[in-house]
């Protein structure tokens, strides 16, 4: 198959197969098409839907979201997970509004020069929102390419991500190249899926050399495994006498930046400074089964601890880094997905104990 006779194949293929419902492709803007293309990083369709949904119902602007706290966009994004994507959105939407008069700029080239936005999704906004010719290259465009060019490096490489890039703009077509773009995503994630790929549906097994070679079961070789370090931490959920849980802010940068956290100990023995800082007095405590959550690069061992505590200060106070959480009628804030976990844990037994 020519590089000119593929983009008209796949765009053939996505008339009569390819999706066409989903929310982001309806009211296309460059706005809508950017959250949406932000968030399925990392993240599958079915789940980006519902969080799709609540962010343009509270969000609907580029304008509304570099108006909002940090923390409503947080909050918004809790359970997402690889919060940098949501502070970059934050910092995007400001910059468009304070640069390009709240108007993406029509370039490939410039959206890649905003946080957040790499050269993958700068080529969907373009190219979905714009109409402009600029290739993409997300996990399923580079599963899709792979296995046509049977590259045998694992894609994620540096050499293998440049052989690919290549191939996706020889075969981006002229014509047709937001249909085009939505084709190819839609052909990695319905067809030439992970496992057990639909290779006699494809528009392009003619020219697939995965096809040929009956490779397409081995391609895209898998990441380099490595075995992850394990991180232990403590944390305490200090509930005062109306079942307030305790909460710090995280530091903007670092893991879970920006987030509202439960404090972090490397031992549970060294909490006594926190509670002299903040006068709390600790009545009763008991330890909760530990949690593991795995990040992309270690794995979080935490030890939680439920402590009953009794507080000199008002329990109205609150100051930038710390506050006390209400379970029973939250606070619009950003917790990671873990936390959270922790917290509906305790909410449970303290129903309980009521």
């Amino acid at each position: 198959m020519s590089p000119d006779a593929f983009g008209p194949a796949v765009v053939a293929w996505h008339t009569e197969h390819g999706r066409k419902n989903l929310p982001w492709q309806q009211d296309i803007s460059p706005y809508r098409v950017w959250i949406s293309e932000i968030m399925l990083q990392q993240t599958q369709v079915a789940t980006v839907l519902g969080y799709f949904a609540r962010f343009m119902q509270a969000l609907p602007t580029v304008q509304a979201l570099a108006a909002a706290p940090l923390d409503e966009v947080l909050h918004l994004w809790t359970g997402l997970g690889y919060y940098t994507r949501a502070r970059n959105l934050h910092k995007t939407a400001q910059q468009v509004c304070d640069n390009y008069q709240g108007e993406f700029p029509r370039s490939a080239a410039l959206l890649a020069t905003l946080p957040g936005i790499g050269p993958s999704t700068a080529g969907a906004i373009a190219s979905l929102s714009m109409g402009l010719r600029a290739p993409i290259l997300d996990g399923n465009v580079k599963r899709v390419l792979a296995r046509y060019s049977a590259l045998e490096s694992y894609p994620g490489g540096s050499q293998a991500s440049k052989q690919l890039w290549q191939l996706a703009e020889l075969l981006t077509p002229q014509h047709d190249v937001a249909q085009y773009t939505q084709a190819m995503m839609d052909l990695g994630a319905t067809l030439c899926t992970r496992k057990q790929p639909q290779c006699v549906r494809c528009p392009v097994r003619s020219g697939c050399l995965a096809y040929q070679r009956n490779q397409q079961h081995l391609l895209p070789a898998p990441r380099p495994r490595k075995e992850l370090p394990v991180r232990r931490v403590a944390m305490p959920l200090l509930v005062n006498q109306d079942d307030d849980i305790f909460l710090q802010q995280r530091p903007t940068t670092g893991l879970w930046g920006g987030l509202w956290s439960l404090p972090e100990l490397s031992d549970i023995n060294l909490l006594a400074p926190l509670l002299a800082q903040h006068q709390l007095t600790p009545q009763q405590q008991h330890r909760l089964v530990p949690l593991r959550h795995t990040f992309s690069h270690f794995h979080l061992d935490i030890e939680p601890w439920l402590i009953r505590v009794q507080s000199s200060a008002p329990f109205s106070v609150a100051e930038n880094n710390w506050l006390w959480y209400n379970p029973h009628n939250p606070q619009r804030l950003g917790l990671a997905a873990p936390i959270k976990e922790l917290i509906e844990r305790v909410l449970i037994q303290l129903q309980q104990e009521n």
